[in-house]
């Protein structure tokens, strides 16, 4: 018998390639997926993808995301129209990759993956909590959404207990790994260069500590990822090779030339761009966080997010020692086909059977009104 899943996504982050590498790891002569997704419209690479996976049907919008600015009215009106993409799928499992939509009145289990928050991101990035006043109702909302849900998830122990600390107790929880497809990832013949991919707006990713030292290396630093903030206000790199959003395609041809991939992060709730890098065979050059720490181990080279003079040494020696940076890059790869598509569709199976087992949810009822709305 083929079951029905109900998955969500964004298209603005790596959630996006996580729902359709999740999706694709699926036995699909069992599961038949309903791709929701939310954030901005698709880009055509992004249809194609999707269109390339056989049992998943897509369900696009470009509602605003809850984390955004002034996104409510749209949150309450993606919320309408994920129930009437309910109730015309039929789900057997909803899994949600947001959190505000859990406290809907779903008629099959819930299972929510934690990717980020707002409050961790600003404990993180900014050093303080979240101000109050202008994050109170998204906290609020989001703690919510995390107590209705029937399993809560995250990608690192790390993340599940950012979770915890911020919006908890939370009584159902797991850990599973995202991973990544290997033959994506082919290394390459290496070249005396440095890559770096992720968004330039987004403080976490720490493209600025990058682009401060860059003018001081001997090799030049290349850079992908989106410069125009969702909210409005631009970033872009002074001293690196900025190189704009790139294809997938594109990103896999970079990630294989490279020698080192630096990503000097201040929060990454697990990390897929080191991940491919890795497979990739780069070398590793990661913020200094518990959350790579994990994913990594020793696999990698940490460096402190505030201490430009640690990342310019660590990147300096390994620009001077090949052999330093080939056993740094083959310890990464090792550890990086640790991820896989299979690990990870695996423990999704074994949560969504655990959620299966439930006859029908017990409440699940908003404990609010949500407002009907036809107008997509």
């Amino acid at each position: 018998m083929t079951w029905r899943l109900l998955l969500t996504t964004d298209t603005v982050g790596g959630v996006w390639t996580y729902a359709l590498e999740l999706a694709r790891a699926l036995p699909s002569s069992e599961v038949t997926i309903a791709l929701c997704t939310m954030g901005a419209p698709l880009r055509d690479d992004q249809r194609a993808a999707a269109a390339d996976i056989p049992h998943l049907y897509l369900y696009e919008s470009d509602y605003r995301l809850e984390w955004m600015q002034d996104p409510w009215d749209d949150v309450y009106r993606a919320g309408d129209w994920l129930m009437d993409v309910a109730e015309e799928f039929q789900p057997h499992i909803v899994h949600l990759n947001s959190y505000v939509h859990g406290a809907w009145p779903w008629s099959a289990p819930v299972l929510m993956v934690g990717h980020s928050c707002v409050l961790s991101w600003w404990e993180a990035v900014k050093g303080e909590a979240a101000p109050a006043a202008e994050w109170g109702r998204y906290t609020e909302e989001v703690a919510r959404g995390l107590r209705s849900a029937d399993l809560v998830l995250a990608p690192t122990a790390a993340m599940l207990g950012a979770l915890q600390k911020h919006y908890g107790p939370l009584p159902r929880t797991g850990v599973v790994a995202n991973g990544r497809r290997e033959d994506l990832f082919p290394p390459g013949g290496k070249e005396p260069f440095i890559f770096a991919a992720g968004r330039i707006w987004d403080e976490a990713k720490n493209i600025a500590a990058l682009d401060a030292i860059a003018a001081d290396l001997d090799w030049p630093i290349h850079v992908a990822g989106e410069e125009q903030h969702p909210n409005g206000g631009r970033r872009s790199p002074d001293a690196l090779h900025g190189l704009g959003q790139l294809s997938q395609r594109e990103v896999i041809d970079w990630m294989g030339r490279a020698a080192i991939y630096c990503l000097p992060a201040r929060y990454e709730p697990f990390g897929l761009t080191p991940l491919e890098a890795a497979l990739a065979g780069c070398a590793l050059v990661l913020g200094d966080i518990p959350t790579l720490h994990e994913v990594w181990g020793d696999a990698a080279r940490f460096v402190p997010p505030d201490d430009p003079d640690c990342l310019r040494a660590t990147l300096g020696e390994l620009m001077a020692d090949t052999g330093k940076r080939e056993e740094l890059a083959s310890r990464g790869r090792r550890r990086a086909l640790r991820y896989s598509p299979s690990r990870m569709a695996a423990g999704y199976w074994r949560a969504y059977g655990q959620l299966r087992k439930q006859a029908q949810r017990v409440s699940h009822v908003a404990p609010f009104a949500i407002p009907v709305s036809r107008s997509y």
